[in-house]
């Protein structure tokens, strides 16, 4: 619910807050570089418009529930977001940048009377990892670098092994993960075409041309990308720990195979292809790189779309370096407003290499 950056931040201060048991008089907040540049520009779910690193945390310990998760806000009555402001206005809320390789990480410590409480979150956005009260550690384990370290090694992957996996998987052992992924996706960027979020890219780009499949997809991607970064409470499902990548690796697919009236399996198989690209996009750089991730899944379902019309490993390997050439070395500056016009232009980028293949071919 909403960017994962503020809402694993509110999740973090809820639990502090019932570790504490009392209401805190004061807040020290250390979080990674990159929590730090995506907060900022967001809306936080459910606060009338609030943003930053502050209001998440004051939601989080006047509103949240620590049984909860990354739902923990999910709820905020009027007397609430009134207290919520109130907290930020009379409590000092103190927020640095952590000295750390390990992304994301957050620590929050609060302060009332003689006690405290400090839980840590690191690796991934839901993982705590150390829970103090008065000195005493009620729970600590090892903070690695991210949890993938621990998870999974994808060195063995390459775009000729993926697009074997999507040619023979049973979708049956994966359809239900596809269609959440379908279904949360279309539905937010649905939403943003109909309700005023932001700066109404999508509608705007629907405006100048509604017709043009290539439009509709960036339009698309880029209205479900502003209703979740300016507070929609709608779910979406992630990819590569990123709802933005999630809604631009796959939504693309769904318009393109709406549009044609592709079957079923043949989508599922082509989202399978633009799904584990945009994974294999950020193996092979830097984990904590500076490429903007909606451009690696805008590649990506470009060549998922070439694998939809065509079927074959050529037309994905071709559109897949065209696209790259074109587009991957745009950098992320922090979640904000020009996020939906960076995945609109990698959305262009993805299709653009696919008609460049076409028309190689037909030259040839």
């Amino acid at each position: 619910m909403g960017c994962i950056e503020p809402i694993s931040i509110s999740y973090c201060a809820a639990k502090a807050h019932q570790v504490l048991g009392m209401q805190p008089t004061a807040v020290m907040v250390s979080v990674s570089e990159d929590i730090l540049k995506n907060v900022k520009g967001v809306i936080v779910p459910n606060t009338r418009g609030l943003k930053g690193v502050r209001a998440s945390v004051a939601v989080g310990i006047i509103c949240g529930d620590a049984e909860s998760g990354m739902q923990a806000i999910e709820s905020v009555s009027d007397e609430q977001h009134a207290a919520v402001v109130n907290f930020m206005d009379s409590v000092n809320i103190d927020v640095s940048c952590a000295e750390t390789d390990c992304r994301p990480y957050i620590s929050i410590t609060l302060y009332a009377r003689t006690s405290y409480s400090r839980v840590v979150i690191a690796g991934s956005y839901s993982n705590i990892v150390e829970i103090m009260k008065n000195g005493e550690a009620l729970m600590k384990r090892p903070i690695l670098t991210s949890i993938d370290d621990e998870q999974t090694d994808r060195s063995f992957m390459n775009l000729h092994d993926i697009v074997a996996y999507a040619d023979g998987i049973e979708i049956s052992e994966i359809k239900d993960l596809l269609d959440m992924q379908i279904d949360y996706n279309t539905a937010i960027c649905k939403e943003g075409l109909f309700i005023h979020y932001g700066a109404d890219v999508g509608r705007i780009l629907l405006d100048d041309h509604d017709s043009d499949l290539k439009t509709v997809a960036k339009a698309n991607v880029a209205a479900g990308m502003e209703a979740h970064m300016n507070g929609c409470k709608m779910p979406a499902a992630l990819l590569c720990g990123s709802v933005d990548q999630g809604i631009a690796a796959s939504v693309p697919i769904v318009c393109c195979a709406t549009r044609r009236s592709m079957d079923a399996e043949r989508t599922y198989r082509a989202l399978i292809v633009s799904d584990l690209l945009t994974v294999y996009l950020k193996s092979v750089g830097v984990q904590s790189s500076a490429t903007c991730g909606a451009i690696r899944a805008g590649c990506a379902a470009g060549a998922g779309i070439a694998y939809l019309f065509e079927g074959n490993l050529d037309a994905v390997e071709q559109t897949f370096r065209n696209a790259v050439s074109m587009s991957c070395d745009m950098v992320c500056d922090g979640i904000k407003p020009s996020c939906p016009m960076k995945a609109a232009a990698a959305i262009e980028s993805g299709i653009l290499g696919y008609q460049i293949y076409l028309r190689k071919n037909e030259n040839n």
